[in-house]
């Protein structure tokens, strides 16, 4: 595999400010003790012929202690830094002006932490790369470990051919933050160019399984036959352009495979279809058609809190376990979602706190994505964004009678799963009550199932109702509605009332 990366350290020096003691020793380079930067660079020629160099690197980052640059910005205001790179690239364009064609002569001088003063370690090679003035980048590379919160990598430049991003600067141009994979394989970033996507590599081939996952937009980058799962996510945006909103959702599906024999009473009822399996010999069974009528939790309205700022209420918080399951209290969370009392959103996980924006896809886990999508402008004053649950909640419900759905109503009460006081944090730490008692009336509506649809009678006059169709898409506000003149919702489609977004089957 090529040196994408060299990293050399000159070693102790009298004076780290003095281009031509770093450049080359006095005397002949043969009886030279150690290497010094012009020895370095004509033993690694960028392109060669045979033996002979025909072409040399020219973007060289030179590291000093980080108490010598520090001081040099006290005392001169930077101006030996300045100078030391001037001096080193007129050395270097002097001394190798045949064998650099086009290409312009770039140093930078920074400082480490990791030398002792004296010490100076330089930096080249195909992956190493500095822009010029004013030059800005084409791409930025940032990485993850569970799709919410996101660390800046790098930037590509329009000129840059190559970067290498890994565990460490010195294994790799850029360091990633938070990578699992330990010291072995990089990843190399390939740009052909403004008109041509990046190409993404893994050096050592193999060290690594990388894929680009077509729906997130992002790269999903595992270790081979790693039973802790070590994974990282990484994603190459343009610049300044704006995250690509995700894909649409797939509608539900109106029919699924019949839940187990001796499934727990608790355990989510899931839709099933009541046609039976072909029989390989005729039979004199009959099948009973079983109730179809449902609703089903298929998400969560995140409210905008400052709404709500005389209940005291700073911020609910909402957390799926690794299974994507509402995560159950006391139990870690892989991913969470927050709004606060200036209704921003965050990102929760153990790598931190993340504002981000609906909609928004997210892959804490490898498995079934979470997607918080976007409210209409006419759901925006009283929420953030919808939470689309991976795992829908499901009851069935009885036609020809008519039921409430609200705070003191127990129809349905298995599906309001925020009645608790842990989803809720008030100032000045006041026992939270349940978070229903932002924006779900006692009684919010009643609703029947009938043919083709039900009935919806709103019961509160403060009780905001907000009709989707079956792909999450805003229908209408639901205003004047009784059980005397209801209105009807289609089969498959939903209602938004208080936090919960319900799919109305019948």
């Amino acid at each position: 595999m090529p040196v994408y990366v060299q990293h050399e350290v000159l070693g102790k020096v009298n004076d780290v400010f003095n281009a031509e003691t770093l450049w080359q020793a006095p005397g002949l380079a043969l009886f030279s003790r150690r290497p010094l930067l012009r020895d370095l660079l004509e033993r690694s020629p960028r392109e060669h012929r045979g033996r002979a160099p025909t072409r040399c690197f020219s973007h060289i980052t030179l590291m000093l202690a980080q108490d010598e640059v520090d001081d040099d910005r006290h005392l001169t205001r930077g101006a030996r830094v300045r100078d030391l790179a001037q001096s080193l690239t007129a050395l270097h364009q002097k001394d190798f002006g045949d064998l650099l064609g086009s290409d312009d002569v770039r140093y930078d001088v920074i400082g480490t932490d990791a030398l002792e003063p004296g010490q100076v370690e330089v930096k080249f090679g195909h992956a190493v790369y500095l822009p010029g003035a004013g030059e800005q980048p084409l791409y930025t590379v940032e990485t993850s470990r569970d799709s919410a919160v996101w660390q800046a990598v790098c930037p590509i430049y329009p000129q840059q051919r190559l970067a290498l991003i890994g565990h460490d600067a010195d294994l790799a141009s850029h360091a990633v933050p938070a990578w699992p994979f330990g010291t072995v394989g990089a990843i190399l970033l390939i740009n052909d160019g403004p008109d041509a996507p990046i190409e993404v590599q893994v050096r050592p081939k193999g060290a690594f399984d990388c894929a680009l996952d077509p729906l997130s937009g992002h790269y999903v980058v595992s270790a081979k036959g790693d039973s802790a799962g070590a994974r990282l996510l990484m994603r190459v945006r343009r610049a300044g352009a704006a995250p690509i909103p995700a894909p649409p959702g797939k509608p539900a599906a109106v029919w699924k495979a019949r839940a187990p024999a001796g499934m727990d009473a608790g355990d989510t009822a899931v839709p099933f279809s009541h046609r039976p399996a072909a029989a390989p010999v005729e039979s004199d069974a009959t099948y009973a058609p079983l109730a179809q009528q449902r609703v089903s939790l298929v998400g969560l309205a995140l409210p905008c809190l400052s709404r709500y700022h005389e209940t005291g209420a700073v911020s609910m918080e909402i957390g799926l376990a690794p299974s994507l399951q509402l995560a159950a209290d006391g139990e870690a969370a892989a991913i969470g979602f927050a709004v606060d009392a200036t209704d921003q959103l965050f990102a929760l996980t153990s790598a931190g706190r993340q504002p981000i924006e609906a909609p928004a896809t997210f892959t804490p886990v490898d498995a079934r994505a979470v997607e918080l999508l976007a409210v209409a402008p006419a759901m925006a004053e009283r929420y953030r964004a919808l939470l689309r649950l991976p795992h829908p909640i499901a009851a069935p419900v009885a036609s020809g009678a008519r039921f409430a759905f609200g705070r003191s109503a127990p129809m349905l009460a298995a599906l309001r799963v925020l009645d608790s006081a842990r989803f809720l944090r008030l100032a000045g730490g006041a026992d939270s009550a349940s978070a229903d008692r932002i924006g779900l009336s006692r009684s919010a509506f009643s609703f029947e199932a009938g043919p083709g649809g039900y009935r919806i009678g709103r019961l509160s006059a403060t009780q905001a109702l907000f009709h989707l169709d079956d792909q999450l898409v805003f229908v209408a506000s639901i205003g004047e509605a009784s059980a005397d003149k209801p209105y009807m919702l289609p089969s498959g489609h939903h209602l938004v009332a208080g936090h919960y977004v319900l799919r109305f089957d019948a």
